[in-house]
């Protein structure tokens, strides 16, 4: 019986929502605001690990969350059916909620199409060739300033 723990940006708070069974999709809205559909985010009991790692160009995060989503979705990367661009499309999403790096414009246009299943050598026909472009953006300043503060936590247990 999992504990999922949950983040809402407008209110910078973290979530803690109990299932009765594996959940992996369900997102509830926030049990303080009633606005703001949840995040799902990476539980605490994963332990990252310290790595030199290069800069690569890519919008700063923080890197412990980097690292746990890395971990968290490697495993699931190796049962990815490559011939399926939806597997893949969702894998991405899941890649970008986990770290809360934001998709650039062109890529969020061409993930969305992949979900919907439409076929990836059309997309890149119309969109071009993504791979030369940087697929993340970054975020405003004081959003990224209010996610490297570390959110309250409800201790409250919530039902999913």
């Amino acid at each position: 019986m999992p504990i999922y723990e949950f983040y809402c940006a407008p209110c910078h708070r973290m979530f803690n929502f109990f299932s009765a069974t594996v959940n992996t999709e369900a997102r509830p809205l926030c049990p303080q605001c009633g606005k703001s559909v949840l995040e799902r985010r990476m539980s605490r009991f994963s332990t990252p690990r310290k790595s030199d790692r290069e800069e690569t160009g890519m919008p700063d995060m923080d890197e412990s969350r980097l690292e746990r989503a890395m971990e968290h979705l490697a495993q699931e990367a190796e049962s990815v059916n490559e011939d399926d661009p939806r597997q893949a499309a969702r894998l991405m999403r899941k890649f970008s909620e986990a770290t809360g790096l934001q998709l650039g414009p062109r890529f969020e246009e061409a993930l969305h199409r992949l979900e919907k299943g439409e076929d990836p050598e059309a997309l890149e026909e119309e969109l071009g060739d993504l791979s030369e472009e940087e697929p993340f953006v970054a975020e405003s300043r004081s959003r990224a300033a209010m996610r490297k503060e570390q959110p309250s936590v409800d201790d409250r247990l919530y039902f999913l």
